[in-house]
């Protein structure tokens, strides 16, 4: 299992997540391409909950081909077009996550190659050789 890093003299987390985290000695990494929130019969929820909450669930399936789970994630790169995502796009994230939490970056942009998308989200996961 991963090891969380969250140094005393650094302001601690402002939400559920860790600093840095240490992957132990023999495990291998899957890097996740960032995920849209649209299912694969084409389904897209105009709302940014239900796009990450797809977003995720692709991931969990790329994950599920190497045999690992969600809770393998050590780092998390999520993008909003908006601050109003912002609560709805955690809420998910939040939910889905316990300690030790992965390293996780949330950032807004200004749009992505189709409007209707209003979150993205990649991943990097650590399991067993």
């Amino acid at each position: 299992m991963a090891t969380p890093l969250n140094p005393s003299q650094i302001h601690p987390p402002f939400a559920p997540y860790s600093h840095g985290m240490i992957v132990p000695a023999g495990q291998r990494l899957i890097f996740c391409s960032g995920q849209l929130g649209i299912a694969a019969d084409k389904t897209l929820p105009a709302d940014c909950a239900g796009q990450a909450r797809i977003c995720f669930d692709n991931i969990a399936a790329i994950l599920a081909e190497a045999g690992l789970t969600l809770a393998n994630i050590i780092r998390i790169n999520a993008y909003v077009t908006g601050r109003e995502h912002l609560p709805d796009y955690m809420a998910v994230r939040n939910a889905l996550f316990a300690e030790p939490y992965p390293a996780s970056t949330l950032m807004i942009v200004s749009g992505f190659a189709r409007p209707e998308f209003v979150v993205e989200i990649e991943a990097i996961a650590a399991g067993p050789a």
